[in-house]
């Protein structure tokens, strides 16, 4: 079992940054990948960003491309989504998830591949 655990959003003007964080702890996850997601209110959730715990590689939506950045750091087992430029339509629940079948190769950007998840982060953009 995994426990992710969210923190970081609140309510920031537009145009301004956040960073979101993402405390990981449990059974072995360092194989995993790790992906955001976003929830508007009244909108399926869909896919943010993902990496991984054991390589460089990312992977985002074309929405954020450029304004979102998914780091980590492995010694403190947490992933970061650092988000730049914040417009109104950023205004969500953020959640962290793990994908315990990540090949090492591709990431996937479906909420059904994604096993564990965290409670969610509000993030609200003022304009």
């Amino acid at each position: 079992q995994v426990q992710l655990v969210e923190s970081g959003g609140g309510l920031v003007q537009a145009g301004g940054s956040l960073r979101l964080s993402c405390a990981a702890s449990g059974r072995t996850f360092g194989s995993y990948a790790m992906g955001w997601f976003r929830q508007a209110p009244g909108k399926e959730r869909e896919f943010v960003a993902a990496g991984s715990w054991r390589n460089s590689n990312t992977y985002y939506a074309d929405s954020v491309k450029g304004r979102f950045t998914i780091s980590r750091d492995n010694a403190k087992n947490t992933v970061y989504l650092q988000i730049n430029n914040l417009k109104a339509e950023d205004t969500a629940v953020y959640y962290c998830a793990a994908d315990r079948y990540y090949s090492g190769t591709y990431y996937s950007n479906r909420v059904s591949r994604y096993d564990y998840w965290g409670q969610g982060t509000q993030v609200t953009v003022s304009s």
